[in-house]
C-alpha cells in the first residue's frame, strides 16, 4: 500500500502526485516547499516514496537508487492508489524523470492530464554528453519542466540545444540551482519567490489541461 503525504484542500479540482529525487526523501525541504507552494494555489498534492527510500527511512540499506526504468511499476502503483479524478504526475529530479517515462502511457489511457518535472536531470553533473532525453524527443503527453538556469543537471545554455518534443514546455527560473534556489545577491529573489512562481505557472498550466 502506498503511503502519501498530503497537502492542499480536499475539494481541489486537481491532484498533483509527486515523487522525490534520487537522494532526498519526500519530506525533504525542497519537496516540502514545492508541495506547499502548489497547495497554496488551490491544488491537492500527494507525495510518496519509492521502496528504496522508505527502506532508508526505516534504517535499512543505504544502497544507491535503482535505475529509473526499474521504478516505473512503483510509480504506476502510486497512481493506482489514488482515487479517479484530474491528475498530474511528476516530481523532483529523478521522480520527475520516472513520471515523464510513464507520461504517454498514462495520458493515452486517460489517467493523467500531464507531467510536471521540477529540476529535470537532463544529464549527470559534469557529464553533458550523457543525455537522458531520448523519450522527451517523442513525448506527446503535455509536460512542464521547471528548471533553474544554473542547474548542473541541465543549464539554460545547454537545454535549448536539445531536440525536445513540442509537448514539452520549460519554465526557466533565473539563477536557480537543482532545487530551484536562486542566489539572492545575484537576483534579489528568494527560494520562496521562485517556488511561488513555479506554483503559479504549474497551477495555471495544469488547470488548462483539465
Amino acid at each position: 500500500m502506498t503511503d502519501f503525504l498530503r497537502d492542499g484542500p480536499d475539494d481541489a479540482p486537481l491532484t498533483m502526485l509527486l515523487a522525490h529525487g534520487a537522494g532526498a526523501a519526500m519530506d525533504s525541504p525542497a519537496m516540502t516547499a514545492a508541495a506547499q507552494a502548489l497547495a497554496a494555489e488551490g491544488l491537492a498534492v500527494a507525495r510518496f516514496e519509492f521502496a528504496y527510500m522508505a527502506a532508508r527511512r526505516a534504517g535499512g540499506s543505504r544502497r544507491p537508487p535503482p535505475r529509473a526504468d526499474r521504478l516505473l511499476d512503483e510509480y504506476r502503483a502510486a497512481v493506482d492508489a489514488l482515487p479517479p479524478g484530474p491528475l498530474v504526475i511528476g516530481g523532483k529530479s529523478m521522480g520527475g524523470r520516472v513520471a515523464s517515462m510513464l507520461g504517454d502511457e498514462l495520458h493515452a489511457s486517460g489517467r493523467i492530464a500531464g507531467v510536471l518535472c521540477l529540476g529535470y536531470p537532463f544529464h549527470p553533473p559534469a557529464k553533458p554528453d550523457t543525455l537522458r532525453t531520448a523519450h522527451l524527443e517523442t513525448l506527446t503527453c503535455p509536460t512542464l519542466i521547471v528548471q533553474g538556469t544554473r542547474d548542473p543537471f541541465g543549464t539554460a545554455d545547454e537545454v535549448p540545444g536539445y531536440a525536445l518534443s513540442p509537448a514539452v514546455q520549460i519554465l526557466w527560473l533565473e539563477d536557480g540551482d537543482h532545487d530551484l534556489k536562486p542566489r539572492k545577491r545575484v537576483t534579489g529573489l528568494s527560494a520562496a519567490d521562485h517556488m511561488a512562481t513555479m506554483a503559479a505557472r504549474a497551477a495555471a498550466w495544469a488547470k488548462a489541461l483539465t
